[in-house]
């Protein structure tokens, strides 16, 4: 009966132990910190946000998320380890823990707050109510004034992403062609087989920059941003609160402008060729 007892409380006690071990190895600032890395999932072909230059012979990436990635890392004492890969794949990366944090260009949505931690808000500059719309050909821009001119129109929308809610909810007669990236869209513009392709107005100018065929409809979601976020895996506490702390210093010294207005730059100077 004692050796069973014996047993049993023996039993208990390792389990005890190996639940508080479990909780410790969870803890992902401090994997972070012991490793020296910090893994970060992104989508690199959202130009200026982030965005690759082949132009060397060799893969760089750029971008003014990239650069808060680098910033964010930098402040923790360790190095930034980039997981490039399509959009759809990023938040299933961060919501399975299988990278540190997530930084594509995201919005703060519900569906989101559910599934992943998210960060304080960071953007370049104050809104003007055009936080995103819709790339079409400049010759026809100006005939895209309401959500109703786009009734029975190819609309590409990238999987996952803000703009394909929007579309669904906003232009419920527009036929969507759900993208893997905004640079698939955009060759399905200038190809004619979609008629306009959704992206965040920033990203739409940018494109403007390069292909003078483009143009912003008149036409605008409803829909006011507040910034982006950075995502963590759900329950990692210690390490969203790090991560509201560099932000919130970024925000303080504007730092994300300083790298959004050279992304800008960069990105034009490549001509968004980037795939």
């Amino acid at each position: 009966m004692k050796k069973a007892l014996a047993l049993t409380l023996m039993g208990l006690a390792l389990a005890a132990a190996a639940g508080c071990g479990a909780k410790e190895e969870e803890n992902k600032l401090e994997m972070i910190k012991e490793k020296g890395v910090l893994v970060m999932a992104t989508s690199p072909d959202f130009a200026p946000y982030e965005f690759q230059d082949v132009s060397a012979g060799e893969t760089k990436y750029l971008g003014a998320e990239i650069e808060l990635g680098k910033y964010i890392a930098e402040q923790m004492g360790v190095e930034l380890q980039l997981e490039p890969m399509d959009f759809s794949a990023v938040e299933a990366a961060i919501s399975t823990g299988k990278v540190d944090i997530a930084i594509s260009g995201f919005a703060k949505t519900p569906e989101r707050e559910e599934n992943m931690g998210l960060s304080n808000y960071y953007r370049a500059e104050s809104s003007d109510g055009k936080d995103q719309g819709l790339l079409v050909l400049k010759e026809v821009a100006d005939q895209y004034k309401t959500a109703e001119d786009f009734s029975g129109k190819k609309v590409a929308a990238q999987n996952g992403a803000l703009q394909q809610s929007l579309v669904t909810e906003q232009l419920p007669d527009a036929e969507m062609e759900v993208i893997t990236s905004i640079n698939d869209g955009i060759m399905m513009l200038t190809t004619g087989k979609v008629d306009a392709v959704a992206v965040a107005d920033a990203v739409g100018e940018s494109y403007t920059e390069n292909y003078p065929e483009l143009g912003m409809a008149e036409f605008y979601f409803d829909y006011q941003s507040q910034g982006n976020v950075v995502a963590v895996t759900k329950g990692q506490d210690e390490l969203l609160a790090e991560v509201n702390r560099i932000i919130d210093e970024v925000n303080e010294k504007g730092l994300y402008k300083q790298w959004w207005d050279e992304a800008v730059e960069q990105a034009n100077a490549l001509g968004l060729t980037q795939n």
